[in-house]
C-alpha cells in the first residue's frame, strides 16, 4: 500500500518531469550537444543502462519485463530487441509521448507505453522488473515499500538503482535546499548501501528474494548504485 509520503513525492515528480524538466530530459537522452555537466550525467546513465542490461538474459523471448520509470524508452527498446514484451511506465505523459515517438519501428509492437504509477496492479505480472534511477527520490522506507510491491508481481529478478549516501551527494542535497522552491527539482534521497541491504533482508515481504550483484557507477555529476534482487 503506497504511503502518504510516497504519494506526495510521486505527485511532485510527475509535475517536475512532465512540465519543468521534460524538454531537458528529452534532450539528455539523445546525441544532441549538452553542457559538460549534463554530458557526464548522460555518459553515467549510459553505463548504468548497459550494466542493468548485462544483468538480464541475452534472450528474453517469451518474457514480460516492466520498465518502471521508463523515461524516453531507451532501456525498453533494448529489452524489446532481445525479445521481451515490455510494459514501459512513467509518471510523465510528456515523456511517454517522446518515448512513443522515438521507439524503433522494429520493436514497436513489443512495447506497451503507459503514463502512470509503476505500482499499478493493472499492469499485470512480470518475469523481470527494472527500475533505473526512478527510485532515487524516495526515502529508504518508501523505496523498500516500492520494491516489495514490484517484487510481488515479479517472478525472476528485480533490478533497481538507488542514490548511495556519499559525501558528494550529501553536499549537493544540502545545497539544493538553498535554491528558491520554484527552481528546485525533487530532492534525491541518499541511502547507505549497508542500511538498504539490511532493510531489504529484514522485510518479510521480500523473504523469497536474495540480494545478488551490486555496483556503484560514478561519472562526473552522475552517481548511482545498482542492485539485483533474485527470486529464491
Amino acid at each position: 500500500m503506497p504511503t502518504p509520503t510516497y504519494l506526495a513525492r510521486r505527485n511532485d515528480l510527475e509535475t517536475y518531469f512532465d512540465r519543468t524538466a521534460a524538454d531537458n530530459w528529452a534532450k539528455l537522452t539523445t546525441d544532441a550537444p549538452v553542457s559538460g555537466i549534463r554530458a557526464t550525467v548522460r555518459a553515467g546513465r549510459d553505463r548504468m543502462r548497459a550494466t542493468l542490461m548485462n544483468w538480464l538474459p541475452d534472450d528474453l523471448h517469451g518474457a514480460r519485463l516492466l520498465d518502471a520509470g521508463c523515461g524516453t524508452g531507451l532501456l525498453s527498446a533494448e529489452a524489446a530487441r532481445r525479445g521481451a514484451h515490455v510494459v514501459a511506465v512513467d509518471l510523465s505523459p510528456t515523456l511517454i509521448g517522446v518515448a512513443q515517438e522515438r521507439v524503433p519501428p522494429d520493436v514497436a509492437e513489443n512495447i506497451e507505453f503507459h503514463a502512470g504509477d509503476m505500482l499499478d496492479e493493472r499492469h499485470g505480472s512480470f518475469d523481470f522488473c527494472v527500475a533505473m534511477d526512478s527510485l532515487i527520490h524516495y526515502p529508504a522506507k518508501d523505496l523498500v515499500n516500492v520494491l516489495a510491491g514490484l517484487a510481488d508481481r515479479t517472478t525472476s529478478k528485480v533490478l533497481f538503482t538507488f542514490a548511495p549516501k556519499t559525501l558528494a551527494l550529501s553536499v549537493m542535497h544540502t545545497a539544493g535546499k538553498l535554491f528558491p522552491r520554484s527552481d528546485r527539482s525533487p530532492a534525491i534521497e541518499p541511502v547507505s548501501e549497508k542500511k538498504l541491504s539490511a532493510m531489504i533482508a529484514e522485510d518479510k515481504r521480500l523473504a523469497r528474494w536474495r540480494q545478488g550483484r551490486s555496483l556503484r557507477i560514478v561519472n562526473g555529476f552522475y552517481t548511482s548504485h545498482a542492485m539485483e534482487l533474485i527470486a529464491s
